[in-house]
């Protein structure tokens, strides 16, 4: 079976979430993000170059879920896609794109915090089916032969 890849964004949370609705009521979280960019210099080290902002959405429950976790300078990466918009500012249309996450959570490399495994509920009464984790097994790595044979004098 191939591994499913989707494209994905990782930076930071550069202005407040805001969380609306959409026009059929669906929950719509937006907020601008950052990324920083280095270049690396032929002697090895790094020079930061300007960061650049862009704009990620995201929807429905799991756009409830990122307004109560996300605040502004939180690290972050998130899957989804990324689609052109067109909007009006100050009387001038504007085309630009935004990043739609589907998936969005802490970048471990930058953020420190400790993981609830309680199960979540899924609505008064319902607990949320419990994962066997023993179903599961690795897969063993092939073992090649790598020993040549020995010579004798």
């Amino acid at each position: 079976m191939t591994i499913r890849t989707q494209e994905s964004v990782s930076g930071f949370v550069a202005s407040s979430p805001q969380l609306t609705q959409t026009e059929k009521g669906d929950a719509r979280l937006y907020f601008r993000f950052g990324q920083e960019h280095f270049r690396r210099e032929d002697d090895g080290s790094f020079t930061q170059l300007e960061t650049t902002f862009h704009h990620l959405v995201m929807f429905g429950r799991s756009a409830n879920h990122a307004h109560d976790r996300f605040r502004k300078g939180d690290n972050f990466i998130a899957e989804g896609y990324t689609r052109s918009v067109n909007y009006e500012r100050e009387g001038q249309a504007v085309e630009s794109e935004e990043f739609t996450a589907r998936k969005i959570g802490h970048d471990t490399a930058r953020t420190r915090y400790e993981v609830d495994r309680s199960p979540r509920r899924n609505g008064p009464e319902q607990a949320a089916p419990a994962r066997d984790a023993s179903a599961f097994t690795s897969p063993e790595p092939s073992r090649q032969a790598t020993a040549a044979p020995a010579m004798g004098m």
